[in-house]
């Protein structure tokens, strides 16, 4: 009987839940929302900024065709910690490249390959955290998943866009942006080092394969997927379930940058990365750990769905109270920040949950949450694309309208889909 010495085994969940969950969201956002502030403030037009960098979001939609062959090669512990430290040294290109004359399509396509690798990460990650986790525990730390998702988004959107900011008033743009992505980086390299001590893994490592047998695995993948059971019903809720978001929370930012002529808040750089930092950052932690409360004991039966779908999408009508009303009271601003972001926090668990609960279980757990998460991403991904010409066709008041409008396809999926674990 041999002992086993893995000091990994003995930690606490949380220990790599945080960090693991910190470094899915730091790049995502990066790449969705601080690099819109960025290009703005480097007089990129927003028809340019939404389609550019909702089209580089596209890895997350795609990772499912790349997922199957994570689990032909060593273990999803080292392709968790591999990408966190490729993601890291693409930062710091990223930052290098923002001094060229071509900065936009050489940063934009740095941008690309960090998502291929921050898609990559994630799989992998959602492959640990269904394989070390049974049923009781996934549901008992989806909130505490969220939270650091969640935490790590604010801090990229509004901790490293803040000071952005105020390095802006001191260094000029270009050098500002380029200190903020040595500073993705860093943090970047350090959680790869923490995650190679601290994420658990009880896999053997898988020897190389054939491509021949890595593709038989996908067509497999593809092919067990849309065999589920209500899996027409489970896909119109995961596109659905984010079509007004995907829209909303590419132009919020650009929105409270814009001039105040041109419908916008006038906010300073600053003053962003302040509220998505702190009152943010609060509400989102507070959204999700409530959420996970919520659903822990019960699951999520079709009244716990509604109400998760209520609180992610009928926040929007604050923003869109802003483009109406253009307030110039910072605090009027910041409680509409934190109305929105708390009912993101909570309402999102509705959506992970769902994709483990109804999706994900059978052969292939990890590579057909990825492909759940994948479609996921892929209905936040097209209404962004679009979000830049509709608001400039619009202006962001009936933009904002438009939204509210966007949000009824949502509520008529989640009264649709059956779910695996209702209790109706």
């Amino acid at each position: 009987m041999s002992l086993n010495t893995d000091k990994t085994q003995t930690l606490h969940p949380l220990f790599w839940i945080s960090s693991t969950w910190f470094a899915m969201g730091l790049p995502f956002v990066a790449l969705s929302g601080a690099s819109a502030i960025m290009y703005k403030n480097m007089g990129v037009s927003d028809a340019s900024i939404a389609f550019w960098t909702s089209l580089v979001m596209l890895p997350w939609s795609l990772k499912p065709l790349w997922g199957p062959f994570l689990e032909l090669y060593k273990t999803k512990k080292f392709f968790v910690y591999i990408t966190q430290v490729l993601t890291g040294v693409l930062f710091g290109l990223v930052g290098l490249s923002l001094q060229l004359d071509q900065f936009f399509s050489i940063s934009i396509a740095l941008l690309t390959v960090i998502a291929i690798s921050g898609a990559t990460h994630d799989t992998a990650a959602d492959g640990v955290y269904l394989n070390e986790l049974d049923a009781t525990q996934q549901a008992k730390y989806v909130g505490w998943q969220g939270a650091f998702y969640n935490i790590a988004k604010v801090f990229s959107g509004g901790v490293l866009v803040y000071l952005a900011g105020k390095l802006e008033q001191r260094t000029g743009i270009k050098t500002a942006w380029m200190l903020v992505m040595f500073a993705y980086g860093i943090i970047m390299l350090g959680i790869g080092l923490y995650t190679i001590r601290v994420l658990p893994s009880n896999e053997a490592k898988k020897k190389s394969t054939s491509l021949k047998e890595g593709m038989a695995t996908l067509k497999d993948v593809i092919i067990t997927f849309f065999q589920k059971k209500n899996i027409a019903y489970s896909i119109l809720f995961i596109v659905f379930y984010r079509f007004a978001e995907g829209q909303a929370i590419k132009i919020t930012p650009l929105f409270f940058k814009a001039d105040r002529q041109a419908g916008g808040l006038g906010l300073t750089t600053a003053e962003i990365g302040l509220l998505y930092g702190t009152i943010g950052a609060i509400a989102f932690v507070l959204g999700s750990i409530v959420a996970g409360h919520f659903v822990a004991k019960k699951g999520l039966d079709r009244k716990r769905l509604w109400i998760l779908c209520a609180f992610f999408n009928v926040p929007f009508v604050a923003y869109a109270l802003l483009a109406i009303y253009q307030p110039q009271s910072l605090p009027v601003i910041a409680g509409s920040v934190a109305i929105e972001y708390f009912g993101y926090g909570f309402g999102f668990i509705g959506i992970i949950l769902f994709i483990m609960q109804n999706i994900a279980p059978g052969k292939y757990k990890m590579a057909h949450y990825a492909f759940a998460s994948g479609i996921v991403n892929l209905g936040f991904v097209i209404p962004s694309m679009i979000s830049g010409l509709l608001s400039d066709y619009l202006g962001y008041k009936t933009f904002f309208i438009w939204v509210l409008v966007a949000t009824i396809p949502a509520f008529i999926v989640v009264w649709l889909v059956p779910l695996a674990t209702a209790r109706e």
